[in-house]
């Protein structure tokens, strides 16, 4: 088998599973095509082309999941690919800076970072470090950019728990199963489901995970 079936049949497979993307994101892989159409995969670490018998080894890799290797999906790459939609769609809601949150309280940039610091230290406030600043998300916060003590009750046990922020964010904004697919943060603020969502947060917060 030559290296162009190999890595055609490496990214017509990947694609159909929607990952081609995904690996390039995570610095693993990037596919190429030369003039004729033909795939070709890159080291992105090395920027060169793998040859046959990486190829194989990389196929070898990602179908090694399953209980049926040839047809296996890479399933830890498939959560990956997954948690980076999340967080994507999530980077599209409403959040604040310390600056664009001082703005809606009428504070000071200062007051407003020891504030959200102080808040985040007792987990009454989510806030979600990135590379260029921490985020604070608009779903616990009131119309005066102050905590909601109804979704704090939610993300109390969570936080204290450890749970990634984003992954935080993402359960506390998004169908849970465990709530019959209500939403937490507005399962939280109705009385007849309130209680039931301050119990799943507890339970989530228990296995460590979301």
């Amino acid at each position: 088998m030559d290296q162009d079936t190999t890595a055609e049949r490496l990214a017509t497979w990947l694609a159909s599973l929607g990952l081609v993307e995904h690996l390039e994101e995570s610095g693993m892989l990037r596919l190429e095509r030369d003039d004729a159409g033909a795939a070709r995969w890159v080291d992105i670490g090395t920027g060169e082309e793998l040859d046959e018998d990486r190829l194989i080894q990389v196929e070898r890799l990602l179908r090694s999941h399953g209980e049926e290797p040839q047809h296996a999906v890479p399933v830890p790459l498939v959560q990956a690919a997954h948690l980076a939609r999340v967080r994507r769609e999530l980077l599209d809601s409403e959040w604040f800076t310390y600056d664009t949150l001082a703005e809606l309280r009428g504070a000071s940039v200062d007051a407003t970072r020891f504030a959200v610091t102080r808040a985040v230290s007792e987990h009454r406030l989510l806030g979600v470090p990135t590379e260029l600043a921490l985020l604070v998300p608009a779903f616990q916060l009131d119309a005066s950019g102050e905590p909601r003590p109804e979704v704090a009750d939610l993300l109390s046990p969570l936080l204290a728990a450890g749970v990634d922020p984003w992954r935080v964010w993402g359960w506390m904004t998004r169908p849970a199963a465990l709530l019959g697919g209500l939403v937490p943060v507005d399962a939280a603020t109705d009385p007849g489901s309130a209680a039931d969502a301050v119990a799943a947060a507890e339970a989530l917060a228990r296995r460590g995970r979301v």
